[in-house]
């Protein structure tokens, strides 16, 4: 498919020319296909009632099916950034965790993992948080049973998004250069921000049609890869998008000239990116039927081999089977 989105980077290098600030994580596409992935994987009842709050959503930045609404968080962001810029740097920090190569840990990159102000709700946090600290609060409150309606479809949206961020490597790593931002490389003879590669163009690499690659990676699932996706906690995820940077996005990095990216590298990211995309799309169904079985009411007893059991919820225990 490399053939099909060189011709494209002509269209990237004049946005470098233009655009400023930190890139989106996947781009459109790579977000869709997390959210389309996720929503195949999710048991009926909870599809149901997923699809019900989006449809309930009046805003307008875009339309209300579970692709579209995971990029949502994107659109917020840069809807006032040419005006008050008060919703750009009320959360743009929300969508990375930025900790560079050299550093021991996320405790820089998350400012300390501040709390959230009692009484706060996630969606009126401070500016200063991370992804990894966001998807927690988020979570947290779509599991709440006694959330309000607007904060649900609030953590709902950021998670369809945030969930996708964590996994990109260059939104969790940087080599003092704002997560490749700020490294240009050549690729197919066109200057291109090594993160807008790792966003869009090693995405494109998998296919353009969003629906299409979801099933495909889908497809490509073995059981046992489920399995062992579906675990963790966001801060455990930004690590394996970390050691992905370290090892191939910019470990495999020519040193100096021009920096051209060859197939070996094109290849290698192009497996990565297959791969962190059909995680998050696995942990992003976790966290949904997680979170909605819990608002319900329902209290999580344990984890067997078809999924959770459930107990509390409607008067009995309910199998949520993702391995089907």
């Amino acid at each position: 498919m490399r053939r099909f989105w060189l011709h494209r980077l002509v269209i990237v290098s004049v946005l470098l020319c233009v655009g400023t600030g930190q890139a989106r994580a996947w781009g459109q596409e790579g977000h869709a296909i997390v959210a389309l992935i996720a929503h195949q994987l999710l048991e009926p009842r909870v599809v149901k009632g997923v699809d019900a709050l989006l449809a309930s959503d009046a805003d307008e930045l875009t339309a209300h099916d579970i692709a579209s609404e995971s990029y949502w968080a994107d659109k917020y962001r840069d809807s006032d950034r040419g005006g008050s810029k008060r919703r750009y740097l009320g959360t743009r920090q929300w969508h990375f965790a930025a900790r560079e190569l050299s550093a021991p840990s996320y405790d820089a990159a998350c400012f300390g993992h501040p709390a959230l102000p009692a009484g706060v709700v996630a969606s009126e946090g401070p500016a200063q948080a991370c992804v990894i600290d966001k998807i927690e609060q988020f979570a947290a409150e779509l599991a709440a049973p006694r959330i309000g309606a607007e904060e649900r479809l609030l953590a709902l949206k950021y998670l369809l998004h945030l969930i996708g961020d964590v996994h990109q490597p260059l939104h969790v790593s940087s080599r003092h250069d704002a997560g490749g931002n700020a490294t240009l490389v050549l690729v197919g003879g066109v200057k291109v921000r090594l993160h807008e590669v790792w966003d869009v163009n090693l995405v494109e690499g998998l296919g353009v049609d969003a629906d299409g690659v979801a099933k495909a990676l889908l497809k490509g699932m073995t059981v046992e890869e489920r399995r062992a996706w579906e675990t963790g906690d966001a801060a455990s995820w930004a690590l394996e998008g970390f050691e992905v940077a370290v090892r191939d996005a910019y470990g495999l990095l020519p040193i100096g000239g021009q920096r051209g990216l060859g197939p070996v590298y094109l290849d290698r990211g192009e497996e990565d990116v297959g791969r962190q995309l059909s995680r998050a799309g696995v942990r992003l169904a976790m966290v949904l039927g997680r979170g909605w079985w819990e608002g319900e009411g329902c209290e999580l007893r344990r984890r067997i081999h078809t999924g959770w059991r459930l107990s509390a919820c409607g008067g009995g225990c309910m199998v949520f089977p993702l391995w089907e």
